[in-house]
């Protein structure tokens, strides 16, 4: 399986994060807006050439990893980060109050 590199862009009101694809040149992305306390996480974007390898499950593996260890909530606006946090209950604790 190829190597997968996550890297974090922006900060403070918005951001992103990239996954770069060992030999490939196209880049996932999961893009998120601050809301208090909490990040809204409103698109996962995996161009085709790099699809069905798991690079949109890392992007949200990075999100969640970066609210346990920097204290934030998360808001699921986009329909993947909303269907990942359903196949995995156990991270429910980081979803920020309705």
């Amino acid at each position: 399986m190829e190597q997968v590199t996550i890297t974090r862009h922006g900060g403070g009101k918005a951001g992103e994060y990239h996954a770069h694809v060992e030999g490939q040149t196209g880049i996932g992305r999961l893009t998120w807006k601050a809301r208090g306390t909490a990040r809204v996480a409103d698109h996962t974007l995996v161009p085709t050439a790099i699809g069905g390898r798991g690079v949109a499950a890392r992007l949200v593996e990075a999100l969640v990893a970066d609210a346990r260890d920097q204290g934030f909530t998360i808001v699921p606006q986009c329909s993947y980060v909303a269907a990942w946090f359903e196949r995995h209950p156990a991270e429910a604790d980081l979803l920020a109050p309705a």
